[in-house]
């Protein structure tokens, strides 16, 4: 007999994006322990995705959010979303998700997509900072090196647009690399986030 009812099953696969049958199996393997499930297929599915990583994107679909403010547009934000093929990057899930994304880059204005993309000079300036800061507060040099590598963290949060905590909770509590990553298990193809451009009226430093 299992451990869990059909209920944990919807809610699992609402919370998640996964299939039915990966959602029992999960349930399954945790012994009826949600959280623990969830935690399952995190890791099912980022493995899955490392694989899925290396084929190409070559499809996928241009997102676009316009914010207006006293009848005019203010802000304006184009958003590429790749995908492997064009039946995926017309689905509305994938359509959805582009302009989604649109929009929190409106909101959050981060600077680049990913970790890997944040140039080594700016990083390593971002660091200096920190440590500059963390001397003018008087703490001892056996523990700067610790509040650099735990307020870098903040600086990747602020400027990453994968590290950003999605905007809509209602939609996806969770970040926008997160985001991505349940698109890529519920899609089953290579997804991501390739640019972004955004512009705002009276704004210097537009990405």
């Amino acid at each position: 007999m299992s451990d869990f009812t059909a209920k944990d099953v919807a809610t699992l696969r609402k919370a998640t994006g996964a299939g039915m049958m990966d959602a029992k199996r999960a349930l399954t393997e945790a012994g009826g322990d949600a959280e623990r499930a969830a935690e399952v297929l995190r890791e099912k599915g980022l493995a899955a995705a490392r694989k899925r990583a290396e084929r190409a994107t070559d499809e996928g679909t241009i997102g676009h959010y316009l914010h207006i403010q006293a009848d005019r547009p203010v802000i304006g934000v184009l958003v590429e979303l790749a995908s492997e093929t064009d039946f995926v990057a017309k689905s509305d899930t994938f359509q959805d998700a582009a302009r989604d994304i649109a929009m929190h880059v409106a909101a959050y204005r981060p600077q680049w997509v990913t970790r890997d993309e944040v140039p080594a000079d700016a990083l390593a300036k971002e660091e200096q900072l920190i440590e500059a800061q963390a001397r003018n507060e008087g703490k001892p040099d056996n523990v700067i090196e610790k509040i650099v590598a735990g307020r870098i963290g903040s600086f990747y949060e602020d400027n990453v647009l994968y590290d950003q905590t999605f905007v809509n909770k209602d939609k996806f509590d969770g970040t926008v690399g997160q985001m991505v990553e349940r698109m890529v298990s519920q899609l089953g193809e290579n997804i991501g986030v390739r640019l972004f451009v955004r512009i705002g009226i009276g704004e210097t430093g537009q990405v």
